[in-house]
């Protein structure tokens, strides 16, 4: 599939582990390659603004097409100038399809071979989306890559109905790519089959034989055990079309970014980083810590004595806990502003690692130091 305003470029490869290093080019600038994509399901990150994200190194965002076609409606997106203008960010956007927040909604939605119709679970109102309308959608909201609308499995399920699920995906990923037409904006289309090693095989395959600009993995990260997903990329990774990029959907923790790039992963996205900041919870190199905990309330070091965010150069754990015990906006922000830029340099660290083929060393010091037993 021809797109002159897209295309990938492949680097190098590692030479200790064939981890790949890369930088997808799009009209709203290059993105190099391993990412972390942080979320901004709302067409905003949760708490930060634009130009915040953009002082923390993101390279792209990534936006919700569920939220944002029940709030605020992709037409009102589109008299605003599309996601990049009505978000003040002029970066690289990539919009999800829609399908796993209709995934999720399963005592609300019904899928047929048309569609999905579901209840909003803001008023219960009647909805729909189809894989034409899912485009549509994206197309409105004018985001640099859109992906095609699928169908995801839940952990477990047997074997029939993770096929039934993946063969409706294929046909859907066709007729997205038939209804597309937005020039300026690259569709990804997304390999499924759930848990089953022949499912994964068989849709990495046709996806690629259906020659889309890039590929999303998506039904992983759903609940089931880490080695289980780590198979998965292994068994599709000799059937991804080298010259395209590979996006893991929905995984944001540090160990699965480590295990995800040996395996030829190249984006990734998730809300984890934001998430657990407001609960009072941060990456370290060493692991989570919980910085609401009594242990930190006369700790005047920062979060991470080595981290380069505005909250490490400024606060101390004790006033960010401080802040965070009394309910107050501003403890939030800060330890989010850390796990984005943590997970942020972490991915500029990789990329440095592979640069200099010793990312099989960096993977081996990362363990070292990572207490797995603090892991998320």
């Amino acid at each position: 599939m021809s797109n002159k305003n897209f295309s990938f470029e492949l680097i190098k490869t590692d030479k200790q582990t064939g981890a790949r290093l890369g930088v997808v080019h799009t009209p709203h600038g290059d993105i190099p390659t391993p990412i972390y994509m942080p979320v901004g399901t709302q067409a905003c990150v949760k708490a930060m603004t634009s130009h915040e994200m953009d002082e923390l190194g993101a390279k792209i965002i990534l936006s919700n097409t569920y939220h944002l076609h029940l709030r605020p409606g992709e037409d009102l997106i589109d008299r605003a100038g599309g996601l990049h203008d009505f978000m003040c960010w002029d970066k690289p956007v990539l919009t999800d399809s829609g399908g796993f927040q209709v995934f999720s909604l399963a005592a609300l939605r019904k899928i047929t071979e048309e569609g999905v119709s579901f209840r909003s679970h803001l008023d219960g109102s009647k909805r729909f989306i189809s894989p034409e309308v899912s485009m549509d959608i994206q197309q409105k909201l004018g985001s640099d890559i859109a992906m095609a609308f699928d169908v995801c499995s839940a952990y477990p399920c047997d074997h029939r109905t993770a096929e039934e699920a993946m063969h409706r995906t294929h046909r859907w990923a066709e007729r997205c790519k038939q209804h597309h037409t937005r020039k300026d904006q690259a569709l990804f289309g997304i390999v499924q089959g759930a848990f089953y090693k022949d499912l994964r095989i068989e849709s990495a395959k046709t996806l690629a034989d259906m020659d889309f600009p890039g590929y999303g993995i998506g039904g992983l990260s759903v609940g089931e055990p880490k080695p289980v997903m780590y198979e998965m990329l292994e068994e599709i990774e000799p059937f991804m079309p080298k010259e395209k990029p590979r996006y893991l959907m929905g995984v944001g923790s540090p160990d699965c970014f480590v295990e995800g790039v040996l395996r030829g992963v190249d984006m990734f996205d998730c809300v984890l980083a934001t998430r657990i900041a407001r609960n009072g919870t941060v990456f370290t190199r060493h692991g989570r810590l919980v910085i609401r905990n009594a242990e930190y309330a006369e700790d005047f070091r920062p979060l991470e004595d080595d981290c380069d965010c505005y909250t490490c150069r400024h606060y101390s754990r004790a006033y960010i806990r401080h802040l965070l015990k009394v309910g107050e906006i501003t403890g939030a922000r800060l330890t989010s502003i850390h796990n984005l830029r943590f997970l942020i340099r972490m991915m500029e660290d990789i990329r440095q690692a592979i640069l200099e083929d010793r990312f099989g060393d960096y993977r081996k010091e990362f363990y070292e130091r990572y207490d797995m037993t603090r892991n998320f």
